[in-house]
C-alpha cells in the first residue's frame, strides 16, 4: 500500500502531510487531488479524537481506501483551553484565519506574557477498511504573541511562538516548522504503523 488519502481540503495541512509521508515512500493524496467531490464530514465530536475518527472512518468507508484524518487546534491556558476543537471557526462562519487571530488577540489583550502559554494539538486517525482505526496525539508547546508576525504557514501560526523560540511559527522555514510541529510529533508516534503500511506495497 503506497498511498494514503488525507481527509483535508486545507492546502497548507495537505502539503505538510505530503512532506511527512514522502520520507516513508508513501504518496499522500488530499481530497483536493481527487477527481470526485467528497462532501465534508460534519464534525459533531466534542474532542479532537472524536472528530479525527469520524472523518477518517467515514471517508475510508466511502472510498474503500486507507484514509488519514487530522483534527487539530490551538489550546490557550488563559482561555481555559479555547479555542480548542472550534479553532478553525473561532470567529464564526465562514472559516477566516485573520478573523480568528483578531478575536484571540482581543481576548488576550490584557493577559501578561507569563500567562500566555498555549499549545497546538494534533490528533491523527488512520482508518483502513476492515482494520482497527489507529489514533495518535501530538503537541507543540509555546505561547501567544502580542501581535502577528511572519508570512509562512497558516491558521494561528503568525501568533504562536514555539517553546525555546523567539520567533512565531509563521517566521520559521517549512523545514523548521516540520521538525517541531504538533503534526510532526503525532506522525512520529505513528512511525511503526506507517512502516507497516508502506511495507504492504512489496507484498
Amino acid at each position: 500500500m503506497k498511498q494514503v488519502i488525507i481527509a483535508t481540503k486545507n492546502r497548507g495541512k495537505a502539503t505538510e502531510f505530503k512532506d511527512f509521508f514522502a520520507v516513508y515512500g508513501i504518496e499522500a493524496v488530499s481530497l483536493l487531488d481527487l477527481k470526485r467531490d467528497i462532501p465534508d464530514v460534519e464534525e459533531t465530536g466534542i474532542t479532537f479524537e472524536e472528530n479525527a475518527v469520524l472523518k477518517a472512518e467515514e471517508i475510508a468507508a466511502r472510498l474503500s481506501s486507507p484514509v488519514l484524518a487530522d483534527d487539530s487546534g490551538l489550546m490557550v491556558d488563559a482561555l481555559n483551553g479555547r479555542p480548542g476543537v472550534y479553532s478553525a471557526r473561532y470567529a464564526g462562519e465562514p472559516k477566516d484565519d485573520q478573523a480568528n487571530i483578531d478575536k484571540l488577540l482581543g481576548e488576550l489583550r490584557t493577559v501578561p506574557e507569563a500567562e500566555r502559554t498555549a499549545r497546538f494539538v494534533s490528533v491523527i486517525a488512520i482508518a483502513i477498511p476492515g482494520e482497527k482505526t489507529i489514533i495518535r496525539k501530538g503537541y507543540c508547546e509555546g505561547s501567544i504573541a502580542f501581535s502577528q508576525t511572519g508570512e509562512n504557514g497558516f491558521g494561528y501560526d503568525p501568533i504562536f511562538i514555539p517553546e525555546h523560540y523567539i520567533k512565531t511559527m509563521a517566521q520559521l522555514s517549512k523545514d523548521e516548522k516540520n521538525r517541531i510541529s504538533h503534526r510532526k510529533n503525532a506522525i512520529a508516534l505513528l512511525e511503526e504503523s506507517i512502516k507497516t503500511i508502506a511495507g504492504r506495497g512489496s507484498e
